[in-house]
């Protein structure tokens, strides 16, 4: 035998009902900050752990085939791979440094070559049959100079071909230019890749830097994507959870009503104010609450005062819950 609340019974049920609802609205409120657009389209930490391992490779071939070719202990490691804009590149510099260009085809991209002075010299002194040490008096390097560094430059090229073997590309020594000529190649603000290495030799040291445009370095990171070079975090992120903390205030319309009963359109038409329409149901028997079109439950209609609630008699099961299946409401309705 089903039980009959009473009025106190259902007084207590509402009490408890606007707690619980003064609750949930006195949650944090979400905080929100600004969107900074320049940040759009920066490389990610999974993306950079991906490009440091593909070049420290590179690195670790360089330092081989440069080893073998100046004929002493040559080492050359990855120190940082960053994104910077072209004018943030050419701040970092020096005077008098050995700079050139090489073409990224057939993606027409021109990458930039920065070696510092410390180590052109050196290079210079070990092919012309020195024992590599720095040129103590700071100068630009001769035309001479240059032929030796092109051979030195066109080493690097093939290794970083090797390196973005994927991509199918070809790296081809473009010229060596001044530092007024290397501003022009690229417009200031265009994001590059950047990559510094560390190179130690037997009498110095020094940084070489190289700068690929976006164009590059895009093409890149999509083939390290394809070829799962590296992977995105599956599991849930932060934002995804605050999307589903958010998901929970959204509201749905509800209704509490009977299932369709047919009725003849003479019946209709004959209707006067003050006439009984029957409806074919019975008084004990439950109401559905429909919720977004989807029966959720069967209840009994309550109220309390003015208030108006539903008593859950029966859960529907999921599977029955079917947007075409749904009964037609002709009955109290709230949202």
């Amino acid at each position: 035998m089903e039980k009959v609340l009473n009025q106190d019974e259902i007084d207590a049920m509402f009490r408890a009902a606007l707690g619980r609802s003064q609750g949930a609205q006195s949650s944090p409120v979400s905080s929100y900050q600004p969107c900074d657009f320049k940040q759009a389209g920066q490389i990610k930490k999974d993306q950079v752990r991906a490009i440091s391992n593909l070049h420290e490779g590179f690195a670790r071939n360089l330092t081989n085939a440069l080893g073998a070719y100046l004929r002493v202990v040559f080492e050359v490691n990855l120190v940082s791979v960053e994104q910077l804009t072209y004018r943030e590149f050419l701040q970092r510099i020096p005077d008098l440094a050995y700079l050139a260009t090489f073409q990224v085809k057939p993606m027409g991209a021109t990458a930039a070559l920065d070696l510092e002075p410390s180590l052109v010299f050196p290079i210079i002194d070990l092919l012309l049959g020195g024992v590599g040490r720095m040129n103590e008096q700071e100068r630009e390097i001769t035309e001479i100079e240059e032929g030796i560094m092109e051979g030195v430059v066109r080493i690097l090229c093939s290794e970083l071909q090797t390196a973005w073997s994927s991509l199918a590309s070809t790296f081809e020594f473009d010229e060596r230019l001044q530092p007024a000529q290397l501003q022009r190649i690229m417009p200031p603000g265009d994001k590059t890749l950047c990559l510094s290495f560390e190179i130690h030799m037997p009498e110095s040291h020094g940084v070489m830097n190289v700068a690929f445009p976006a164009v590059a370095s895009n093409a890149l990171l999509r083939r390290l994507e394809n070829d799962g070079g590296y992977s995105r975090h599956r599991g849930p992120s932060a934002a995804r959870e605050r999307m589903s903390a958010h998901a929970l205030a959204f509201p749905f319309e509800f209704s509490l009503g009977m299932s369709a009963t047919p009725i003849a359109i003479r019946t209709l038409l004959d209707l006067h104010p003050g006439d009984l329409l029957p409806l074919g149901q019975r008084a004990g028997t439950p109401l559905a609450g429909i919720v977004a079109g989807c029966t959720l439950y069967e209840a009994f209609p309550i109220r309390t005062g003015t208030q108006r609630a539903s008593r859950i008699s029966t859960m529907i099961p999921p599977s029955s819950n079917t947007l075409s299946g749904a009964p037609d409401l002709d009955a109290e309705q709230s949202r």
